[in-house]
C-alpha cells in the first residue's frame, strides 16, 4: 500500500513538472513579465547617457557602464526629467495629474547642477503643463492660455481669453491629443523671443456628457467637447507673438486648412506647420507667413494620407534640407530627401517592404529599422543607408522584432530583439553594430518558460477561398497538443487601420490561461491591417469593418475547414476597441460560425465616434452613408445566435458609454439574450482599478461558454 501511495506522489510530481498551471493572478502579478532597460537618455557628447534610479539622476558612460557622476542626488519626487541649457540644468516635473491619455497638470523645477539648488518654476500658476526652456526663457500653456515667463519669475508674455469648453490657447483640444498624439500646440523659437500657438475655438463644437459617480450620493456631470463624425470641429487658427513687444500676428493657415498637426521652428528659424484638410487627403508641410504661407512639400491620395506626427518630416541641421516619409509614392513607406529651395532631391530607401521608424540622422546616413528580409512585415531588421540613397548597410538582420534607442552621433546604441521563443534580450551596440555587451538576458524568465512549458506563437498563413491575397496568424496550441483531438478555438485580434498584431515576438496575456486549460488561441491580421503596403491597409476605405470582418470569418471557416482538430462548433472571438467592434460583427455576421463573442469597450456606430479618426477612414457621414451604417453592429442586433459579453467602461471618454447603450437597446429590442458587465468611473482602459477583474471575467466567460 504504501509503495502504491509513493508510486502516486511521484507520477503527480511528474505531471506537476511536466505541466504547471498558472492563473491570470500569476501574469496580473507579473510572474511572467519580461526585464528590460528603461530610462537611458543619451547626453549631446553620445558617450555618455543618464538614467534615475531611486530619486536620483546618474550619469554614466556608455563603453564600460561605469558611473561617472551623479547629477541630482534627490529631493524632489520627480516623474520626469529633461537636461537643458547646454546640459548645465535640469528641468524636474512632479505631481503629474492626468486629464485624458496624453495631458495632464505638473509642478515644474530647475536644479542647477553647478549652484546644487533647486527653484520652482512659477509657482503661483497652478495646472501648467507641457512646459519648455529656451534662452532663458520658459513657455507653458495654463487654464486654457499660454504664458512666457523669464526663468526668475518675470512675466513676459500671455493670452487672456482662454476659456473652459470655449476658446484654448497653446494645448489641443480633445480629438487632436487623441488622434493627433500631442498636446503641446505652441513653439518658443531658439532664441526665446517668438511664441508661435496654434488657437482652438471650440464654441460651436457639441458637448459630450458624463457622469462621475466616484461612490458619492449624488453624480456630478462631467462635458467637455467632442466632435463626431460629420459635425463641427475646432476652428482652428495659427498666431506669433513677439514676447518683448507683445504684438500677435495672425499667420495664412491655407484656406482649405481644417486640421494644424504640427508646428515649429526650422534650424534656420522659419515657423513651419502641417496642414491637413477635412478628408485628410491632402497634407502640406508650410512655413508660416502672414499674408499667404508657402508650401514646401505637399502630398494627395485618392483615399487618404496615413496619420502624420513627429516623425512624418525631420529638418536637417543645414537649414535647407529635410526628410519626409511617405507610403504614397510608391505604395509602401519610405523616406524621401527634399531642400526647402530646391524641392525633391532623391529617394532614400525603396523596395515592396516598409520603413517602420528612424532612429538616428547623422550628418551623411540614416539609420532606421524596417520590414525588409526575414519573414516580412512580421520582422524588424536594423539598417543604414547614405542620404543620396546609396551604400546601405544591415546592421542587424531581421530574425525576429528588433527596436532601437540609438545615442546621439550614433557612436552607441541599445538593441531590444525578441522572437516567438525569446523573451526581450537587451544589449548594447557600438555604431558599427558590434556587441559591447548584454545588459538583459531573461534567463530567469526563458527557463521558467522552458520549465513550464508555456506554449509559443506558430505562425502560418492561409487564403481565404477565392481571395487574391493571403493573410498571416499565429497559433498558440495547448501543452498536451493531440491532432487526433478536437480543441476549442478562441481568436483574438485587433484589426483596426494600419495596425498589427502578428508578430515574430514573445509574449503572455489573458488568452494564455485558456491556452493550459486545452483552448486553441488563434490570432490574424486581415485586410486593413499595417506593414504590408499601401493597398492592403487602405483597400477598406469608405468600408470600414466591412472586409476586416469578412477576414476574421474567413479566419474561422478556414481552421474549421483545414485542421482537423478545430471543434468547429466552438470558435468564439474577442476584442477591445476596434477589436470589440469586430467581435460584435462577427458573432452578429458571422453567426454560424462563432459560437460566442467578448467585445470590449466596443464601437457600435461610427456616427459616434470623433471626426479625425473616423473621417480619414470612412469619409464624412452626410457622403457614405451606407459605409457609417451597414458595419454599425446596431443595426444587425437580431442575427445574434450565440454567447455574447458586453463590456465598458462608464466614464470612457474615448469610447463613449453610449455605445454600448444603443447596442443594448437594439439587443433588447431584437429579443435577444447577453451578457453585461459596466464599470463604474472606468476609462477606455479600464486600469489600473479593473484591469485584473475585466481579464478574470473574460477567462471564466470562455471557460462556461466555448
Amino acid at each position: 500500500m504504501r509503495k502504491a501511495i509513493l508510486f502516486l506522489a511521484v507520477m503527480l510530481c511528474s505531471v506537476g513538472e511536466m505541466w504547471a498551471k498558472f492563473t491570470y493572478d500569476d501574469i496580473a502579478r507579473g510572474k511572467f513579465a519580461q526585464r528590460s532597460v528603461y530610462g537611458v537618455r543619451s547626453m549631446a557628447d553620445g558617450e555618455h547617457y543618464t538614467s534615475s534610479k531611486g530619486g536620483q539622476i546618474i550619469k554614466y558612460a556608455y563603453e564600460d557602464g561605469s558611473v561617472v557622476d551623479t547629477l541630482y542626488r534627490g529631493g524632489i519626487p520627480f516623474s520626469s526629467y529633461a537636461l537643458i541649457e547646454g546640459e548645465s540644468k535640469i528641468l524636474l516635473e512632479s505631481d503629474a495629474r492626468y486629464i485624458y491619455r496624453r495631458s495632464h497638470t505638473a509642478r515644474y523645477w530647475l536644479y542647477d547642477i553647478a549652484a546644487g539648488t533647486t527653484t520652482e518654476l512659477i509657482p503661483e500658476v497652478e495646472g501648467k503643463r507641457d512646459l519648455s526652456i529656451a534662452a532663458g526663457r520658459v513657455a507653458f500653456a495654463a487654464n486654457n492660455n499660454l504664458y512666457v515667463y523669464t526663468l526668475d519669475g518675470q512675466k513676459l508674455f500671455e493670452t487672456t481669453d482662454g476659456l473652459f469648453n470655449h476658446i484654448i490657447n497653446g494645448t489641443t483640444d480633445w480629438v487632436y491629443e487623441e488622434e493627433f498624439g500631442f498636446t503641446k500646440a505652441y513653439a518658443l523659437s531658439a532664441d526665446g523671443s517668438k511664441v508661435a500657438w496654434i488657437r482652438f475655438d471650440e464654441s460651436d463644437v457639441r458637448e459630450y456628457h458624463m457622469n462621475r459617480f466616484d461612490g458619492e450620493l449624488y453624480p456630478t456631470v462631467y462635458s467637455f467637447k467632442y466632435p463626431k463624425a460629420g459635425e463641427k470641429n475646432s476652428v482652428v487658427e495659427l498666431l506669433v507673438a513677439d514676447v518683448a513687444t507683445g504684438v500677435v500676428t495672425r499667420m495664412d493657415k491655407g484656406a482649405d486648412t481644417e486640421y494644424i498637426a504640427r508646428l515649429g521652428w526650422t534650424p534656420s528659424g522659419e515657423l513651419y506647420f502641417f496642414a491637413l484638410n477635412r478628408l485628410q487627403n491632402r497634407f502640406e508641410v508650410m512655413l508660416a507667413r502672414e499674408s499667404e504661407s508657402c508650401a514646401i512639400y505637399t502630398e494627395t491620395s485618392p483615399r487618404y494620407i496615413d496619420r502624420v506626427d513627429d516623425g512624418t518630416v525631420r529638418f536637417l541641421a543645414d537649414g535647407d534640407q529635410f526628410i519626409v516619409q511617405n507610403e504614397t509614392a510608391t505604395g509602401y513607406s519610405h523616406l524621401y530627401l527634399y531642400s526647402i529651395s530646391k524641392g525633391f532631391l532623391n529617394a532614400i530607401t525603396s523596395g515592396e517592404w516598409e520603413v517602420t521608424a528612424v532612429n538616428a540622422i547623422t550628418k551623411d546616413r540614416i539609420y532606421y529599422t524596417s520590414t525588409e528580409g526575414g519573414m516580412g512585415s512580421m520582422t524588424r531588421g536594423f539598417h543604414s543607408v547614405k542620404l543620396n540613397g546609396k551604400g546601405k548597410k544591415t546592421i542587424l538582420a531581421p530574425k525576429g522584432m528588433y527596436s532601437v534607442a540609438a545615442g546621439n552621433g550614433m557612436k552607441y546604441f541599445l538593441s531590444y530583439y525578441t522572437d516567438a521563443t525569446t523573451p526581450n534580450v537587451v544589449t548594447l551596440h557600438k555604431g558599427s553594430g558590434e556587441v559591447i555587451r548584454v545588459l538583459e538576458d531573461n534567463a530567469k524568465l526563458r527557463q521558467m518558460i522552458a520549465d513550464e512549458k508555456i506554449p509559443c506563437k506558430q505562425p502560418f498563413s492561409f487564403t481565404p477561398e477565392g481571395a487574391d491575397y493571403s493573410l498571416c496568424g499565429y497559433l498558440k496550441l495547448p501543452v498536451d497538443f493531440d491532432p487526433n483531438k478536437k480543441y476549442p478555438v478562441l481568436m483574438t485580434q485587433y484589426s483596426g487601420p494600419g495596425s498589427q498584431q502578428v508578430t515574430n515576438s514573445w509574449g503572455i496575456g489573458w488568452e494564455d490561461v485558456l491556452v493550459q486549460e486545452g483552448y486553441v488561441v488563434a490570432c490574424v491580421d486581415g485586410r486593413g491591417t499595417g506593414y504590408r503596403g499601401e493597398e492592403f491597409k487602405k483597400c477598406t476605405y469608405r468600408n470600414l469593418g466591412k472586409l476586416e470582418v469578412e477576414d476574421q470569418i474567413a479566419t474561422a471557416k478556414y481552421l474549421a475547414a483545414n485542421k482537423q482538430w478545430v471543434d468547429a462548433e466552438r470558435i468564439g472571438i474577442y476584442g477591445w476597441s476596434f477589436g470589440g467592434f469586430m467581435a460584435l460583427n462577427c458573432i452578429l455576421k458571422g453567426a454560424d460560425v462563432f459560437k460566442m463573442a467578448i467585445a470590449v469597450a466596443p464601437v457600435t456606430s461610427w456616427r459616434y465616434y470623433d471626426t479625425i479618426y473616423t473621417e480619414v477612414y470612412n469619409g464624412l457621414p452626410q457622403d457614405n452613408a451606407e459605409g457609417y451604417d451597414d458595419p454599425s453592429p446596431i443595426n444587425h442586433a437580431a442575427k445574434l445566435r450565440g454567447k455574447l459579453l458586453l463590456i465598458h467602461g462608464s466614464a470612457d471618454d474615448n469610447v463613449h458609454p453610449q455605445n454600448a447603450i444603443e447596442m443594448v437597446r437594439a439587443l433588447a429590442a431584437a429579443g435577444k439574450q447577453f451578457d453585461m458587465m459596466y464599470y463604474p468611473d472606468a476609462n477606455h482602459s479600464m486600469a489600473p482599478a479593473h484591469g485584473h477583474h475585466i481579464r478574470r471575467k473574460m477567462v471564466e466567460y470562455t471557460l462556461q461558454n466555448l
